[in-house]
């Protein structure tokens, strides 16, 4: 594709950045925290200063490799085919155990505007899955229309975000955040837990590497991008999300599917809780539309070096790779019906730390391949910091989420070897 023709440019991939991050772990996060109170903070500061050490590191590897396919690319030109088609599988899998994720969460802002849609827990998956696929239909029409929807969505969202943060601080109720460890678990475990939670939120830092030959400009606007998207959204998603632990009591934010929603509703009434249920319901979607587009878009590349079947390659007549959002569509909708009877924030939970549990690889071989690869002491240790982020993170997302992350992963293994003995030796 021709730098004329590619249809991102700079403020498209940073709302692609911004728009991959912020989207249903900003709003819900506060009820999965709820129970470790103001301890949070250590795990919000930990998280924030890995996620920028991995953006960092991220916009190196755009600066070295800009080509579609992101960490794929990097674990490949960096350690070979087996290590990138980990990756690949891995990265592939956390988009669709996000696109689930953030389905789940879009129900919840959508029950908080209109209760009788989301009364039962197969209406609640019914609008889940409306919103997932009329996303995977705007992705069909092509990159650019994806892009624009992103730009819209990321602006739509940002801005109140950031309005509601700066003035509900005002209204905190300190008491909320006493005491300061409410879980009476050691501060260690507290940090660890919610480091691997809050990391969900940063997931997506990277969004902006993966459809890089569809970036104009891509070594430097990749690069510029991904350092700026993230610490956009990394300062609006802290302040928001510290603000609502103290607006409302911890039982109240536990048992909320719209905690920020409600938050706003307790402190000026009704009205402006259904607005944050509206922005946090553009939110989802807007995050919906950019994971749809990283799921297609990283198996495309992986298919094009023959370690995903030749069907992830394939393009539609308005260049979008069809197969591939299709597929990742499909899956994300088993895992909303299969776990349709949990509750919202079990499901969204659940969600969110297999889809963490499988974005680390891809963060750890990304971290890895620059100080392997790379060069500049400065640009070694963010990596080298951002690496022991990264396995830190990995050690609190708990054995459930790792025994299914590991077995996905495993599973993906057969696939690798079929496709590699189907090909000719010159290849």
């Amino acid at each position: 594709m021709t730098t004329s023709r590619r249809p991102l440019g700079f403020w498209s991939a940073t709302a692609l950045v911004v728009g991959s991050m912020i989207g249903s772990g900003t709003f819900l996060l506060p009820a999965t925290l709820a129970p470790y109170g103001a301890a949070t903070l250590v795990g919000w500061g930990i998280t924030l200063c890995g996620a920028l050490l991995l953006a960092v590191t991220f916009a190196r590897l755009a600066r070295r490799w800009p080509q579609t396919g992101g960490p794929y690319v990097f674990a490949r030109n960096a350690f070979g085919e087996l290590p990138g088609f980990m990756v690949a599988w891995s990265y592939w899998i956390s988009m669709w155990c996000a696109i689930a994720a953030i389905a789940v969460a879009f129900t919840g802002s959508i029950g908080a505007l209109f209760p009788a849609l989301t009364a039962t827990p197969v209406r609640a998956a019914g609008c889940g899955l409306l919103a997932l696929w009329l996303c995977a239909g705007v992705n069909l029409l092509g990159v650019r229309e994806a892009g624009r929807l992103q730009l819209l969505t990321t602006v739509l969202k940002v801005v109140p975000l950031l309005l509601f943060g700066l003035v509900a601080l005002w209204f905190v109720d300190a008491r909320h955040y006493v005491p300061f460890n409410p879980s009476g678990e050691p501060l260690g475990s507290v940090a660890a837990a919610t480091v691997a939670l809050t990391l969900w939120a940063m997931i997506g830092l990277e969004a902006a590497t993966v459809p890089a030959e569809s970036v104009d400009d891509a070594p430097r606007t990749v690069a510029r991008a991904t350092v700026a998207g993230t610490a956009i959204a990394g300062v609006a998603t802290v302040l928001a999300c510290t603000t609502v632990l103290g607006l409302l009591p911890a039982d109240v934010l536990a048992a909320s599917a719209a905690p920020m929603a409600d938050a706003a509703a307790a402190l000026w009434g009704p009205g402006a809780g259904m607005l944050l249920a509206a922005v946090m319901a553009v939110s989802c979607i807007g995050a919906l539309n950019g994971w749809t587009l990283l799921s297609a878009q990283l198996p495309m590349a992986a298919a094009r070096d023959g370690v995903l079947p030749h069907a992830f390659a394939k393009e539609n007549r308005r260049g979008a790779p069809a197969f591939g959002i299709l597929v990742s569509c499909l899956l994300a909708t088993v895992l909303v019906i299969s776990n349709y009877n949990r509750s919202l924030v079990d499901l969204f939970k659940f969600s969110v730390l297999l889809s963490t549990a499988a974005t680390l690889l891809p963060y750890l071989a990304g971290a890895a391949a620059w100080l392997w690869r790379g060069s500049g002491l400065a640009s070694r240790l963010a990596a080298a910091g951002a690496l022991a982020f990264s396995l830190y993170a990995l050690g609190g997302i708990g054995a459930e989420a790792l025994l299914w992350g590991a077995g996905l992963i495993v599973a993906g293994l057969p696939i690798y070897f079929w496709l590699r003995r189907g090909r000719s030796p010159r290849n």
